[in-house]
């Protein structure tokens, strides 16, 4: 494929047009089961993959974001040219997480490609400058999203507000 041949001469607009990021909802907020999520998030990766996308951003919240993350990697070790970026909105994110989603936070982002801390601390509004961060370094969404107000709702707005394609899996 052309990206994983040229990447090393491609602008940063370039090699946005390779990229796609996730949103979706905690697993508490899903209205359908997590292995129909996962399943369905799987198929748009791969056809993804198969549109020439090559590097997948997570943010790394638990449940969809973590999910998709998993997938990135299971493909990549199949032997798929893939990378994952986490952007995590801030160093320390997971402290207050169970220790099995803790250590499944820390196993991923020791698999990732490149790991980056959107903002230097905790505030109020890190959680949606790093969603428009992923948004702005992408060419598509793959949204988990069941139409309820949320910090995937307000993702899903601003990607169709600068005109960033979401593929929606109704969860």
């Amino acid at each position: 494929m052309m990206y994983r041949k040229a990447v090393c001469g491609m602008t940063e607009t370039e090699k946005r047009q390779h990229r796609v990021c996730f949103t979706g909802h905690r697993p508490e907020k899903l209205t359908v089961p997590e292995s129909i999520v996962k399943r369905e998030l799987e198929k748009e990766i791969r056809l993804a993959i198969a549109d020439d996308m090559a590097v997948f951003i997570s943010g790394m919240a638990r449940g969809v974001d973590l999910w998709a993350a998993e997938i990135v990697l299971k493909i990549r070790a199949e032997g798929q040219g893939i990378k994952l970026i986490c952007a995590c909105p801030f160093n320390g994110f997971e402290n207050s997480w169970g220790a099995a989603v803790k250590e499944q936070y820390r196993s991923i982002l020791e698999g990732a490609d490149l790991v980056r801390y959107i903002c230097p601390k905790y505030t109020r509004s890190c959680f949606q400058i790093r969603n428009e961060w992923m948004v702005d370094h992408a060419a598509r969404v793959i949204a988990v999203f069941n139409g309820t107000p949320s910090g995937t709702k307000n993702t899903v707005d601003y990607a169709k507000r600068v005109g960033i394609p979401v593929r929606i899996i109704h969860g």
